[in-house]
């Protein structure tokens, strides 16, 4: 896929709330990203992020957001207000809540009753294999990734864009081998022919 495609990812977690310190900051933690699951974008099309894949892109300018929206900032890692770090199971993070915003709050109590327990994260693919399996399906591992956002949503679902985009890689896979089946019967028949011509 083109590092050039802007794409979300999504995962149901564990968002968990909590108030810190002796001031009672008000805090939304929990799993971004998971590594090594498996997730089936549709039947025969899997994708799973690898161990390390965010190594590289954790000192990005990186916003925390309500359902993708811009101009629904919880937090940021450059003012302190979003940390993120990664360890054996995933990409942690944890966004310290603005009192005085409302939509932080509403949101803040939406994740503490459990009406919203779902998030997702915006990136580039930097790296990844693509393994093509015998049965006819087909894998992707996400190897590097450049983080620009990750957001706490309301309905996550894998943006049509990336399904697309993915659907013509296979697309283009199985044109690529029909294309050299061809040519391989091409040969086998101008070998006949000629074997046929010789005698």
């Amino acid at each position: 896929m083109s590092r050039d495609t802007r794409q979300t990812r999504c995962m149901k977690t564990e968002l968990k709330t909590r108030a810190e310190g002796d001031n009672g900051d008000l805090i939304i933690e929990g799993y971004f990203a998971v590594f090594n699951r498996e997730t089936e974008l549709w039947k025969g099309a899997f994708e799973e992020i690898a161990p390390g894949a965010f190594d590289n892109t954790l000192n990005n300018d990186i916003r925390a957001l309500i359902n993708h929206e811009p101009r629904l900032v919880l937090g940021r890692n450059k003012s302190g207000t979003l940390e993120l770090h990664t360890d054996s199971r995933g990409l942690w993070g944890r966004i310290k809540i603005n009192p005085n915003d409302t939509d932080a709050m509403n949101l803040y109590e939406r994740v503490k009753r459990g009406d919203v327990d779902q998030c997702s994260f915006g990136f580039n693919i930097v790296r990844e294999d693509t393994e093509w399996r015998e049965d006819g399906s087909v894998k992707w591992t996400i190897r590097e990734f450049d983080l620009h956002e990750v957001s706490v949503v309301t309905f996550p679902a894998y943006e049509d864009t990336c399904v697309a985009a993915r659907q013509k890689q296979v697309e283009e896979h199985r044109e690529r081998l029909l294309q050299a089946k061809r040519q391989k019967l091409i040969e086998r028949v101008k070998k006949i022919a000629e074997t046929a011509g010789n005698q």
